[in-house]
């Protein structure tokens, strides 16, 4: 993926676990991954707190604008805003719209991502001044990448919300929370917003192990689910550029080119789409897949999932390119 020139100074990113570089080092969760055999692939064989082998999809978005090629983590003590001023994530894993789904693993919530960028902000016009910040501001890149976790570590696994919403209205309560985290953005500044739809997560390892039944395939009604959500972000995403002035959204959508990866696994090079490179590749995440677990895999090229949720580096690389290549090619 070659560096590109640019209109766009810096890549602003909030959203969950496939877009964290390490926020949740940060905070009490359990839900980390700054151990090994997390980023054994990334420079210097760091685990960094990036849920995958090493670079996740942001760090190749970044680096395919000829911008840096990795993006930090907000609250990680080793950067501040000179390296923040060119890109920045207020990602946290196992985040979601809903604030109830960051209340499971107690990560940090999403209107709490825009709390820190509201001071990143700040910071960027101490160190900026007013006008070059605000035209920075305007320029940059905004990504979204969230929900998966508000379907599969909320929804389909606690009372609270499936008792409350049928799995229609729940989508539309998670799209309501979206249109307006786009519109307090926009009244920030933001100009240029790209907001992701969700993957085929029927297909995530995790969830197909708990298909066991079904012999360990696809959990259809989740695919059916994000393809469900996704007609509805867009839709609701083709309004805000209606009816926000001056403002360019786009939605990329994970859904197509991820299923034609994991049916159609050789194409690409891989040899497994179905299990995961750490541990049996059936469930392990987080504290399971530690540098103990005798089962790992050797080359985790061969794969497209690192551990039982997150793709691997190979993955995040291939699906960057092609959202660059496709949706990004607008801000190009």
């Amino acid at each position: 993926m070659p560096g590109i020139s640019s209109m766009v100074p810096a890549v602003i990113v909030f959203g969950d676990s496939t877009v964290d570089p390490g926020n949740n080092n940060q905070i009490s969760t359990v839900l980390k991954s700054n151990f090994a055999p997390y980023g054994r692939d990334y420079y210097g064989g760091q685990p960094t707190g990036r849920f995958s082998n090493g670079r996740i999809a942001t760090d190749f978005i970044s680096e395919a604008f000829g911008i840096k090629p990795v993006i930090p983590a907000y609250l990680d003590p080793k950067y501040d805003i000179r390296d923040f001023a060119t890109g920045v994530s207020f990602a946290s894993a196992g985040t979601g719209y809903d604030n109830v789904t960051s209340d499971v693993l107690s990560v940090i919530p999403f209107w709490k991502e825009m709390e820190y960028y509201k001071e990143y902000q700040s910071q960027l016009r101490e160190y900026l001044g007013n006008d070059k910040a605000n035209q920075l501001l305007s320029e940059s890149l905004y990504l979204l990448s969230i929900g998966t976790n508000d379907f599969l570590e909320n929804y389909y696994t606690f009372p609270t919300r499936s008792s409350q919403f049928p799995v229609d209205k729940y989508e539309d309560f998670l799209i309501g929370i979206a249109s307006n985290f786009v519109r307090k953005l926009y009244n920030l500044g933001a100009r240029k917003i790209a907001i992701t739809g969700l993957p085929p997560m029927g297909c995530l390892p995790l969830e197909r192990t708990k298909n066991i039944m079904h012999g360990n395939a696809c959990i259809e009604e989740y695919n059916d689910v994000a393809k469900e959500f996704n007609v509805k972000l867009q839709s609701t995403v083709d309004g805000l550029n209606r009816e926000l002035g001056g403002i360019r959204i786009v939605m990329s959508n994970p859904y197509d080119k991820l299923l034609e990866l994991i049916q159609k696994p050789s194409l690409f090079g891989f040899e497994d789409a179905a299990t995961a490179c750490c541990g049996t590749g059936y469930f392990e995440m987080s504290y399971l897949c530690d540098r103990l677990n005798p089962f790992t895999c050797s080359n985790a090229d061969k794969y497209i999932f690192w551990d039982s949720f997150h793709p691997t580096q190979k993955t995040n690389f291939i699906m960057a390119d092609h959202v660059v290549k496709t949706t990004l090619a607008v801000f190009r």
